[in-house]
């Protein structure tokens, strides 16, 4: 009897001195990695932060009547971008962009010319308004690589403002009205300019400017054209043939951005055609400031560069931009 108790005191669950288990040790708590919120999308036409769904949109480009019967227009201080080109006659004519913001009515909408082919091929397929061309300019619309939206195939998308004479008088509805009808496989655009965040330096070469001049030509058309800085709202204001340019809202153009591209033209069955591919000079007005340039293409679906005179991008400020098409010599610094 004394023997078995010996035995079990022995097994008794009673840690010894001679005990080797290893303790166990709670770990301190780590803190969980912050989950980054990615960026907003920046529109690719603008720079500016937007919605993701309005981001990824197809362009639709427009072809806008720029004589004195066509003012005043529709939609043009909702374009992103906005294309000025010399047309027959020293008059221009407009092409603008839409993609990030919701316009109508857009107008008043006018023919093709061959000029608008290279403007809108590196756009990835866009949607394209027009109200007819000659035949060559027409063969040359057709082989684009666009969404046909003119006013032919589109035709439930435009009407006539009667309060308004011929051909001076066609205008889209809206631009998501087109897109929502027409809108097939178009695709969405890549960055066209190169834009800066507050902390990147103007370019090489900036200083201030007061505003610039340019002359289309003496005949008819609409020169000249000039672009006043307004540093109380950001903007170049314009001013074409004397008066100050407004849209039918009465509000005035007055971009962030404006584009000076010196371009040659070629004259085809009397036609002014713009020498876009290669190089030439360009002067850019932003934040108050005129940078000297060189523009630069060297395909037709490749957007056009622009660079400073140390061969660095020149970035321009998030917002609207407006690219004139000018002849070469054709602008003066007038304040």
């Amino acid at each position: 009897m004394l023997v078995l108790m010996l035995v079990l005191t022995g097994c008794s669950g009673r840690s010894s001195g001679h005990d080797t288990a290893t303790p166990v040790r709670s770990e301190p708590p780590t803190s969980a990695t912050p989950a980054t919120t990615p960026p907003p999308p920046v529109a690719p036409l603008t720079g500016i932060a937007g919605d993701p769904t309005t981001a990824v949109r197809p362009v639709l480009v427009v072809k806008i009547d720029n004589v004195a019967q066509a003012h005043p227009q529709s939609g043009i201080n909702q374009a992103d971008v906005v294309y000025e080109e010399l047309v027959e006659n020293s008059s221009t004519r407009l092409m603008a962009l839409f993609q990030s913001t919701d316009a109508g009515p857009i107008g008043p909408v006018r023919s093709a010319r061959p000029t608008d082919v290279l403007l809108f091929t590196p756009l990835n397929r866009p949607l394209f308004a027009w109200s007819g061309a000659n035949t060559w300019v027409r063969a040359m619309i057709g082989d684009a690589n666009i969404v046909d939206v003119g006013n032919t195939p589109a035709v439930d998308q435009y009407y006539r403002d009667s309060t308004r004479e011929a051909p001076h008088n066609l205008f889209i509805q809206s631009y998501t009205s087109m897109l929502a009808n027409h809108q097939e496989d178009a695709g969405a655009p890549s960055s066209l300019l190169a834009y800066r965040s507050p902390a990147d330096p103007l370019g090489a070469g900036a200083h201030p400017v007061g505003s610039v001049h340019i002359e289309w030509g003496g005949y008819g058309g609409n020169a000249p054209v000039d672009y006043l800085w307004d540093a109380n709202i950001g903007g170049w204001q314009r001013f074409q043939s004397g008066e100050a340019h407004l849209d039918t809202d009465g509000v005035q153009v007055a971009p962030p951005n404006v584009v000076i591209q010196f371009v040659a033209y070629a004259s085809t069955a009397g036609i002014p055609d713009g020498q876009l591919l290669g190089q030439g000079s360009a002067w850019v007005l932003t934040a108050g400031s005129l940078i000297e340039g060189t523009w630069t293409k060297p395909a037709p679906d490749a957007p056009t560069q622009f660079v400073d005179t140390t061969g660095a991008p020149i970035k321009l400020s998030p917002g609207r931009t407006w690219v004139a098409l000018a002849p070469p010599d054709s602008a003066s610094i007038t304040g």
